[in-house]
């Protein structure tokens, strides 16, 4: 038995993550939790009473399981069957100047209003490019002149300079990274060079000062490495400690302030330590250069991090500057620039050559020639003309036209590309919940194996045994952070996921780019996903000599008046090109799947396929029957019109095949998977299509409930499903494969229920979409592979396991230094993605 209950108390995935994993810790329960809407659907072996859940519930945090109200069941079913969910959207980015996050996602897509730590991991939080503009420019002289891009004041001609400098959170991360790293190594460095002047023979400096006084001029140097520059560290490290949140931080923390306590210790009570731990001078072993130059290379790793996240996010920033800053608005017979946030829909606008269009809107006049590359991904311009589309961020060519407003602000098609892009790049993948699972044991583990490392040494180590032992431990700490292990996966999905949208495949989360790769069906729909989706009536044929090809079609086109579906509105631009004049219909009704009715002068209308026939009883002649059948056979889309109980023509429309559409599929079906058609048109018409198109199968007249029917018996056989469609009537399929892949150019609710998103509307995305999946999937087993790698050699090594054969032991230094370009190795491979050809 299956049941439904609402979730209150998450926040985040990671929320989610909790409540799923104590509901299936339930014998006989399997449940799975998602955040929008917040609900756990359990299928029970046996009834689990309501308590039971809420005792399990409430020892994994506040969170509280309650029976659906009627409302909660709406929302709920509207989420399962694909109708649009109006929910608060915490995406981040959204409806905010600035949000933060952490870069491995320890807590989900949980974000921060302000910059900071995280305080699981201790990272950086990183900032998610604004989908909003701000004014900053403004003129020396005049500094009532504000804009929001540079340019000439209009008062005096001088440059507009800025009003703060132009630098994200990113940047400033970077510069004040970078500023404290050059702190830290202009005292570092000192100290390094007075500790490696011992291996110098008749060491110099010694002839200015001993040794010891030496050491307190490395303490003196030490202080504002320690006190300042890395201060940070040791915070978070004594943060994840009282939390118990033991993270990369722990570990450096522990291992560079006990080499600087040691040192301080030693130098105040000299006297206290046995003479393994001193030198032929009486003095005791410092390791004043080894904190310092350990934690020094550590802040020269966050750094290089931090550079590094700012390229990452390069996709995102490149589709920001897509959005222009201003616009012209006609009013009256004046044309006024105005911003772009103050633009309202039904404003007319100008739009100039080599102009970006504002906002999303139609043409009023003028026959121009668009390039919508940065959009679509389709480097050849797009020629337009009155009443077509135009979309926000394309570049218009060399004539100027007029548009009207139809979508502003974040309805736009670039700020909605933009916001899941965002989104998506926060996601988690599930391959990340065996770095993270690893990663929650590993400190502990580490710790232990430094403890071990320490005892060993100290009682079979040469002499000075605790000295080895001592520097030993260290360099285990310092080694083993698992910084690179976090990274591995996010980096990979943000940089994956901004590759996608530059070639106008938007995805919208990490799992769904990590299922694509395992994909065994690719179910399309045939309308507007295979075909152009611009359907043309090619005739209207009367057989029954009481009603003329001209009272058919203006019976048609006045029953289609009140209809919203593709095939109505073709059929009402052929009325409009011939001038029909439209009736009124009364009593209109729309029967998915099958077609419409409706009242014209007392008599009853239908027009729709043979199932709508049979619904109303109309008798369909024999003659009719043959010739509809012999249109459907070229590929052709035939409507039966009946009036009263008889079936009096039909209307054929034809739809254009896709150039790429063939060969699109044949990559797929060369990839190994097989791809099929499920369609609403009739069996002559789909089975032409899937001749032309070499299909592996398909399957006719599908209602909406039928195509999700056929997608439920796939998966039954096991089979991993992927359904394209572009309709309303494909959005439960969409929302029940295990990717649903939506046409740009279709329905919003259609894009609202899938996975990925096709912008172009072009089934060459999906091969697409598939091949950033394999990359995507290899490049983060690479970088698992080298962070799991490198610890695994490296721990060892920094243990001493190769002393006994070779004399090899690591320095703490270089283990630091390892351990910090172990981590941007990472994020370095996950960049080479930006490069990769699909």
């Amino acid at each position: 038995m299956e049941h439904t209950y609402k979730i209150e108390g998450m926040s985040c995935n990671g929320c989610r993550s909790k409540v799923e994993e104590a509901l299936n810790s339930i014998k006989g329960a399997s449940a799975k939790v998602s955040l929008e809407p917040p609900v756990a659907t359990i299928n029970m072996a046996k009834h689990i009473a309501l308590e039971e859940l809420q005792k399990v519930l409430s020892s994994a945090g506040d969170y509280h399981i309650k029976v659906l109200d009627k409302n909660d069941q709406k929302n709920h079913h509207q989420y399962i069957t694909g109708e649009k969910l109006f929910t608060k959207n915490k995406a981040v980015g959204k409806d905010r100047n600035g949000a933060f996050y952490c870069p491995m996602h320890c807590e989900g897509d949980k974000t921060y209003d302000a910059s900071g730590n995280c305080p699981v991991c201790g990272m950086d939080l990183v900032q998610a490019p604004s989908l909003k503009k701000e004014a900053s420019y403004t003129c020396p002289m005049h500094p009532q002149i504000i804009r929001n891009e540079p340019g000439a004041c209009p008062i005096c001609g001088m440059d507009l300079a800025p009003m703060e400098p132009d630098l994200d959170e990113e940047d400033k991360t970077y510069v004040n990274l970078l500023k404290k790293l050059k702190i830290a190594s202009a005292f570092t460095i000192p100290i390094f060079l007075i500790a490696m002047s011992e291996m110098i023979p008749n060491n110099p400096i010694y002839k200015l000062m001993d040794l010891k006084y030496w050491n307190w001029v490395q303490l003196a140097l030490s202080i504002p490495v320690v006190f300042y520059a890395t201060w940070m560290f040791f915070e978070r490290a004594w943060r994840s400690i009282i939390s118990w949140k033991l993270n990369m931080f722990t570990l450096i923390g522990i291992g560079a302030g006990v080499a600087w306590l040691f040192s301080l210790v030693a130098l105040l009570f000299s006297d206290v330590f046995p003479d393994q731990f001193k030198t032929h001078s009486g003095t005791v072993y410092v390791y004043f250069e080894a904190a310092t130059v350990i934690l020094t290379l550590v802040l020269l790793g966050q750094a290089l991090e931090a550079r590094a996240h700012g390229q990452t996010n390069s996709a995102i920033k490149e589709l920001l500057k897509l959005a222009p800053n201003n616009a012209t608005k006609i009013v009256g017979e004046k044309e006024l620039l105005v911003s772009i946030d103050d633009i309202q829909k039904g404003d007319l606008l100008r739009v100039k050559p080599g102009e970006k269009v504002p906002v999303d809107g139609s043409i009023k006049v003028g026959e121009i020639t668009i390039d919508e590359s940065m959009i679509s991904g389709e480097p050849i311009p797009v020629d337009k003309r009155p009443g077509d589309k135009v979309s926000s961020g394309t570049i218009n060519g060399n004539k100027t036209f007029t548009m009207l407003a139809e979508k502003v602000g974040s309805e736009t098609l670039l700020s909605q590309i933009i916001e899941m892009v965002n989104s998506a790049s926060r996601s988690k993948a599930t391959i990340q919940k065996l770095a993270d699972k690893i990663s929650r044991y590993f400190v502990p583990i580490v710790v232990l194996i430094a403890i071990i490392t320490y005892i060993v040494w100290a009682i079979y180590g040469p002499e000075p045994a605790y000295v080895y032992a001592f520097v030993n431990a260290i360099a285990v700490l310092i080694i083993a952070c698992p910084c690179a292990l976090g990274l591995a996966t996010p980096m990979s999905v943000m940089v994956g996921v901004g590759k996608g949208a530059k070639l106008g495949v938007l995805i919208k989360n990490a799992e769904s780019l990590e299922k694509m790769n395992t994909i065994d069906v690719m179910v399309i729909d045939k309308t507007g996903t295979v075909t152009e989706g611009k359907p043309s009536v090619e005739k209207i044929v009367s057989t029954n000599p009481d009603f003329t090809e001209n009272d058919v079609l203006q019976r048609i086109i006045s029953l289609n008046s009140s209809s919203e579906h593709p095939l109505a509105q073709a059929t009402l631009r052929y009325g409009k090109e011939n001038n029909v004049e439209i009736k009124p219909i009364s009593k209109f009704e729309a029967i998915t799947g099958k077609g419409v009715i409706g009242m014209l002068e007392g008599k009853k209308l239908a027009l729709g396929n043979n199932k709508l026939m049979e619904q109303v009883k109309a008798k369909v002649s024999s003659e009719l029957n043959e010739q509809v059948k012999t249109e459907q056979k070229q590929g052709k889309t035939v409507s039966y019109f009946a009036v009263e109980n008889t079936a009096v023509g039909f209307v054929v429309i034809s739809d254009m095949i896709k150039e790429s559409s063939k060969d699109a599929i044949r990559k797929l079906q060369k990839e190994g998977l097989k791809v099929m058609m499920f369609t609403g048109d009739n069996e002559d018409t789909a089975r032409a299509v899937s001749e032309a198109l070499n299909l592996d199968g398909y399957k006719a007249q599908m209602l909406p409930e039928n195509k999700l029917d056929e997608i439920k018996r796939l998966q039954g056989e096991g089979k991993k499903v992927a359904m394209a469609g572009d309709g309303i009537n494909d959005a439960p399929a969409l929302s029940q494969a295990d990717i649903g892949i939506a046409m740009g150019t279709g329905t919003d609710v259609a894009i609202e229920s899938a996975a990925i998103t096709l912008v172009k509307g072009d089934l060459n995305g999906i091969a697409k979409a598939r091949q950033l999946s394999h990359k995507v999937m290899r490049n983060i087993k690479e970088n698992l592979f080298f962070a799991l790698g490198y610890n695994v050699l490296g721990i060892p090594i920094a243990a001493g396991v190769l002393y006994p054969l070779f004399g090899i032991l690591l320095s703490p230094m270089i283990a630091a230094l390892a351990m910090s370009f172990s981590s941007v190795s990472v994020i370095l491979n996950s960049l080479r993605l930006r490069s990769a050809k699909l």
